[in-house]
């Protein structure tokens, strides 16, 4: 969705590849074990995290919808406010979610 590819392929190569096999996972049905809820959009939400010399990077992606993977939000964790995700981060997930059920649902597929 949006910037998220574009995002993504500004992480580490090594950060890339680890997160690409979870994403091909979720595509498959599966879950990753490093995959966990995303807290505050239900369930269908998850991230993955991935830690590389310092820096935090997280890919947020749902499975809400058959036979799609939507990757809503991809980013480099700025500790600003501790552990906690950045609340611009939040919303973008939210309303990135809401155009993911949009596009869904434009697509015949729902």
């Amino acid at each position: 969705m949006a910037s998220a590819k574009k995002d993504y392929l500004n992480f580490p190569a090594e950060v890339q590849d680890d997160m690409g096999y979870a994403l091909g996972l979720a595509q498959l049905g599966a879950k990753h074990p490093n995959a966990k809820p995303w807290k505050g959009e239900g369930a269908g939400v998850f991230e993955i995290v991935e830690d590389r010399r310092g820096d935090t990077y997280r890919a947020v992606y749902t499975v809400r919808f058959a036979k799609l993977v939507y990757v809503l939000h991809a980013f480099q964790k700025k500790a600003k406010s501790g552990i906690k995700t950045d609340q611009t981060d939040v919303k973008l997930v939210a309303e990135r979610l809401k155009r993911a059920q949009i596009d869904y649902e434009s697509r015949g597929t729902s």
